[in-house]
C-alpha cells in the first residue's frame, strides 16, 4: 500500500461518532475517527513498510499516528525520531500510550523517560513517565534500576497532587505499574499509592475515572499477577 492507499482508507474506515468521542477525549484534528480495533486491520500491510509507516506518524493525522505506533518497528526508531514524535503527539492517547510504547520496546526508552519526564511541555512530560511505567512492565527486575525506581516512587509521592493535569494521571499509572510489575518494590508502591490516595484528574467531557493506585496494585496482588511481566506494551 502506498501512503495514499491508507489514507484513503482510513478516511472510509471512519465514522462521525468514533471522531466525536475521540474530539470530547481530547484528539485534535485532523483526523477521520478510526475504531482502535479497525486500525489493526490494517497493521499487516503497514508493517512491511517502515518508511510508510513513518510518513503516517508524520502526517499528524491522528488515526494514521495511532497506526503508525503499532506498525514501526520499536528497535530500529532513532532517538531524535522518538523525541520529535513525543513533541508532536497532541493528545493523550498517542502521549500516553503511542510513543511510550515505541519508546520502552526499543533501545532508548529508559534515557527518553528520564529525559521526558522532566520537561516543561505537559504531555512530553506524562509521556516520560508512561514510557517508564510500560519499561518497568516488560522487563526483568533484574535489568532495571531499583534504587531510580524509588526515586521516581519518591518525586510522585510528594509532588504528584501538584503536577500538571495528565501528568498526574501518568504517574499514578507508574505507581500501579511499579507496584504490580516490579516485584522488589511492590511493597514500597503501595505504600506510595496509599500515601496519595485518590488522583484527580479533568478528563473532560467523558466518564473515564482515575485509578485508585492502592486499590488496582491490591487487586493485581489478589489476582497473584505481581512480577508478571507482559510480553509487549505496543497496543
Amino acid at each position: 500500500m502506498t501512503y495514499e492507499d491508507v489514507m484513503r482508507q482510513l478516511e472510509t474506515m471512519g465514522t462521525a461518532q468514533t471522531k466525536k468521542t475521540f474530539l470530547n477525549h481530547g484528539a485534535r484534528e485532523p483526523l477521520f475517527g478510526v475504531k482502535v480495533g479497525d486500525l489493526k486491520k490494517l497493521v499487516k500491510a503497514v508493517k512491511k513498510d517502515q518508511a510508510l509507516a513513518s510518513a503516517l506518524y508524520e502526517s499528524g493525522n491522528s488515526d494514521a499516528m495511532y497506526l503508525a505506533g503499532l506498525t514501526v518497528d520499536p528497535e530500529t526508531v532513532p532517538k531524535e525520531r522518538l523525541r520529535a514524535w513525543a513533541a508532536m503527539a497532541n493528545w493523550y492517547l498517542l502521549a500516553e500510550t503511542t510513543v511510550p510504547g515505541l519508546a520502552a520496546e526499543g533501545p532508548h526508552g529508559r534515557e527518553l523517560a528520564l529525559e521526558w519526564i522532566a520537561s516543561p511541555e505537559e504531555l512530553v512530560a506524562a509521556c516520560g513517565w508512561s514510557t517508564y511505567a510500560n519499561l518497568v512492565s516488560i522487563k526483568p527486575d533484574e535489568a532495571l534500576d531499583l534504587e531510580e525506581l524509588r526515586g521516581l516512587l519518591r518525586q510522585a509521592r510528594e509532588s504528584v497532587h501538584a503536577e500538571r493535569n495528565r501528568v498526574r494521571y501518568a504517574m499514578n499509572g507508574f505507581v500501579i505499574a511499579v507496584g504490580g510489575y516490579v516485584a522488589a518494590l511492590h511493597g514500597e508502591a503501595a505504600a506510595v499509592a496509599d500515601a496519595i490516595g485518590k488522583v484527580r484528574v479533568n478528563v473532560g467531557n467523558t466518564a473515564c475515572k482515575v485509578p485508585s493506585a492502592a486499590d488496582y496494585i491490591a487487586k493485581m496482588a489478589g489476582m497473584d499477577r505481581i512480577g508478571r511481566k507482559r510480553k509487549t506494551c505496543i497496543c
